[in-house]
């Protein structure tokens, strides 16, 4: 039953009237009545006896439509028991919510087919298929584009023969990753089974549909994203449910699509915040993905130009094999990349240090443009001025309605407030009583009015939350981006340029270090190859690790580094750790009652948002499917005394602090 109570997180029977009985078959909606009221519910199984002697009927069927697959059933059953949730939430978020409309079309269809006309594109959902046959006829699968990686041409020929490789694939600078990840998608199709491939945005989305057209040819696969509408959406995952199509590609909605004889799942980029769902119970697409692999026997492909701790310990435990190419290939294809805060830079350049656009940087972009070649500048903040401060004593600016960060939208606005969007026009340091302010951060805005003045008569455009540029134009000229948002270049940068390095090394983040390689790895991947003249500009100390890492591009070698330092520590994923969070009384009572595994370790508690608390609960890997059902349990046995405090349980979220 669809009702978020932990306690009646399990099936219930129901007889089914006889009226019923055509219509009410294992997958479909229907609605029963359980404590005098009406509740939406999803019919399971049908069986002929009960072990209880007083059962209940059915009241209606929604629709007729089986649209809960027995294989995603059963994942949702795993992932809900991975991630200590309730099967009704992760139900949820693995079926789109029911379009009428859709679903008649597809009654009429089946009904006479002659009568529905054409079929509709691939982007709406029903393009024609292969009546339920996932295995689409396709040419052959062209290697060459993996053979820049020793492993690539095997890990082709294994997903073209029906096997199931795993594979964690480490791009080089310049890649088409998209098509990579069509020709793996191919070469499964090939083999005759289907693949799902989830992506972190709509930008990675439009490249991926682009490069499977041109491979698998136009109506061969369905898009997945709660961006295309209610009808579209539901289009595309009745498509896939009924085997149109064998390939199911979108966003973090696709990781549970429905894809007749599953050979493939893949993730480009995992690391990207976007793949952590914000709904309870908080499934990372990885996992649900790997999951899937696991329980179904198909291949996984986790790829990115940067690799996560979590992508490293399935290398290292043998779960799955690295791709990843020589030193040689490398070489040629990597731009030339410079650190500013090394000590030959501060010899040549003393203020480089301090400076935010140090003389190599500048440089380095004033070359580039001469060379009439585009330059990227990657910022990590948006806007303006998001953060500022008082230019006497340096005190951080605050809201005095709400204590929230002052920031200036432009350079003749006043203050606001980025919480409560109040103007504190008439501010004034509570410290020492200043009213001049000056920029603690810089936005991307003022970092493109800043350059227009440094290079004036060169065209400068942004690429942020507000406006994504999807290319370049051709010629020269400065392109001001925030990390995600960088546009391609025909033929790559000239120059890119990181500013700002410590506003994401600096963070209070387990994964601070990972998630700033991963952002520059993805902004110099644009830039031309070294003996093209591409030249990569990092505003930091050659000798912090990511930055070592960046400059050697060797982002296997830094998760390699991470998972150690985490393994040392005790934190996920070398261990599985629970985040229980609510106001204090709610959070013990909950850890009271749940009778956690033996060598459970109880950490905190650190305060959290708006007065609450978090604790956290770690245990050894081996333990974590005692510990989620621990907590799912106690969770239940509050929700079963109508405890008024809710308490959120999240296992391995990303933020820990």
């Amino acid at each position: 039953m669809d009702v978020p109570l932990a306690h009646l997180d399990r099936p219930f029977d129901y007889l089914v009237p006889a009226e019923l009985d055509a219509a009410a078959q294992p997958g479909v909606r229907v609605k029963v009545r359980f404590a005098g009221q009406l509740v939406d519910g999803w019919l399971l199984a049908r069986a002929e006896e009960s072990d209880h002697p007083r059962l209940a009927y059915l009241e209606k069927v929604v629709s007729p439509v089986p649209v809960l697959a027995p294989e995603i059933a059963g994942l949702a059953r795993a992932v809900a028991d991975r991630y200590a949730g309730s099967l009704a939430d992760v139900l949820r978020l693995a079926v789109p919510p029911r379009h009428a409309r859709a679903e008649k079309d597809l009654i009429a269809a089946a009904a006479d087919p002659a009568e529905t006309g054409p079929a509709p594109p691939a982007e709406a959902g029903t393009p024609a298929g292969a009546g339920g046959a996932p295995g689409l006829a396709v040419a052959r699968v062209d290697p060459r584009g993996w053979r820049d990686y020793p492993a690539g041409p095997a890990f082709l020929r294994a997903l073209t023969d029906g096997r199931a490789p795993r594979a964690v694939w480490s791009a080089l600078p310049g890649e088409d990753w998209a098509a990579r990840y069509a020709d793996a998608v191919a070469a499964a199709v090939a083999g005759g089974r289907g693949a799902a491939v989830v992506v972190a945005d709509a930008r990675d989305l439009d490249r991926l549909d682009a490069a499977l057209t041109d491979v698998l040819g136009p109506g061969r696969h369905v898009r997945l994203s709660a961006a295309l509408g209610p009808a579209r959406r539901y289009r595309a995952f009745l498509a896939a449910l009924h085997g149109d199509v064998p390939v199911v590609i979108g966003t973090r909605a696709a990781m549970f699509a429905p894809v007749a004889r599953l050979g493939l799942v893949a993730i480009w980029d995992d690391g990207d915040d976007l793949h952590a769902e914000p709904r309870a119970p908080y499934p990372h697409a990885r996992e649900v993905l790997l999951t899937r692999a696991q329980l179904g026997g198909a291949a996984a492909l986790v790829g990115g130009y940067a690799r996560t701790a979590e992508a490293q310990l399935l290398v290292e435990t043998g779960w799955a094999r690295e791709l990843v190419a020589d030193r040689a290939t490398l070489r040629a294809r990597v731009p030339a990349i410079a650190p500013t805060g090394d000590d030959p830079q501060l010899a040549r350049d003393p203020g480089a240090a301090s400076a935010r656009l140090p003389s190599l940087a500048w440089t380095t972009a004033r070359d580039a443009l001469r060379a009439d070649l585009p330059v990227l500048v990657q910022v990590p903040r948006r806007g303006y001025l998001p953060s500022v401060a008082c230019a006497d004593c340096r005190t951080p600016a605050r809201c005095p309605h709400c204590a929230g960060p002052l920031a200036l939208p432009s350079a003749a606005g006043a203050p606001a407030c980025r919480w409560c969007g109040r103007v504190a026009a008439a501010y004034a340091c509570p410290e020492c009583g200043g009213r001049r302010l000056r920029a603690s951060v810089t936005g991307a805005r003022r970092t493109a009015e800043e350059l227009g003045r440094a290079f004036p008569g060169v065209p400068v455009r942004t690429s942020g939350r507000e406006e994504v540029l999807a290319t370049v134009p051709g010629g020269a000229g400065l392109v001001i981006a925030t990390p995600g948002a960088e546009p391609v270049a025909d033929g790559g940068y000239g120059a890119v340029l990181l500013l700002d390095s410590w506003a994401l090394l600096t963070r209070a983040d387990l994964r601070a270090g990972e998630e700033a390689l991963r952002r520059w790895l993805a902004a110099a991947a644009l830039a031309r190859p070294g003996p093209a003249g591409g030249r990569v500009v990092v505003v930091a100390d050659g000798g912090l690790a990511p930055v070592q890492a960046l400059l050697r591009w060797d982002a296997p070698w830094f998760a390699a580094r991470e998972l150690a330092e985490r393994r040392e520590l005790g934190f996920p994923p070398a261990v599985r750790m629970a985040s229980v969070t609510g106001v204090a009384e709610a959070v013990a009572d909950l850890l009271a009652g749940a009778r956690l595994p033996d060598g459970a370790e109880v950490l905190g508690p650190v305060p959290a948002d708006e007065g609450r608390e978090r604790m956290l609960v770690r245990v050894p890997r081996t333990r974590a499917a005692a510990l989620a059902r621990a907590l799912h349990v106690a969770a239940g046995q509050r929700s079963a005394r109508k405890a008024a405090e809710p308490v959120r349980l999240q296992v391995d979220p990303l933020a820990l602090f």
